[in-house]
């Protein structure tokens, strides 16, 4: 809970009698590998906070697992469309690592969103996740598997180690053997 509250305040103050209600509203869980807390055609029904673990989401695509991204800990997730709207979800969220998340639901959400400083952390959040996804499609857009990787690779190399080949290669949008390829080239400069 320590985590949460971290991050929260990294964004916004939150007082104490804010916090109380905030930190009541969430409940943690353990999660093992290759857990799915979303499924295609289900509702997201929470919102999280990644104490620790790691998370991808992804699609199906004529039977083919497609990944969007990668959720790192210490960060809020959902799935925004089918928690926002009460839609059934397009996509999966599984864990990659066994992890630890807070979860509240969307009634909860609602309550703390009529405290001024949750609303805050709300506003300020989702902001910072569609300037995110703006970042990745453009990439996707105008950048080579290549040159992603070397931003990967250079930014967060940690990351790539704890991610698979195949989950890694799904996320450029290549074979996993191109990214072998890659790989190598990149390590023989």
């Amino acid at each position: 809970m320590k985590k949460l509250k971290k991050f929260i305040e990294k964004y916004e103050s939150i007082s104490k009698e804010d916090w109380e209600l905030i930190s009541s509203s969430f409940r943690r869980k353990e999660l093992p590998l290759n857990y799915n807390l979303l499924e295609e055609g289900k509702v997201c029904k929470n919102l999280y906070f990644l104490e620790s673990g790691l998370l991808r989401f992804f699609i199906v695509k004529e039977g083919i697992e497609v990944n969007k991204f990668f959720t790192v800990d210490s960060f809020f997730f959902t799935s925004q469309a089918s928690f926002n709207s009460k839609t059934p979800s397009t996509e999966y969220i599984q864990t990659i690592e066994k992890s630890i998340v807070w979860e509240t639901s969307y009634e909860e959400n609602q309550e703390l969103l009529k405290l001024p400083s949750w609303s805050s952390f709300g506003r300020k959040i989702t902001q910072e996740v569609q300037l995110d996804t703006e970042k990745i499609l453009e990439e996707i857009q105008t950048e080579t598997a290549e040159s992603r990787y070397v931003k990967l690779l250079e930014n967060k190399p940690d990351l790539l180690q704890r991610i698979s080949l195949k989950h890694l290669a799904s996320y450029f949008g290549i074979a996993p053997q191109s990214l072998s390829r890659i790989r190598k080239k990149i390590g023989n400069n």
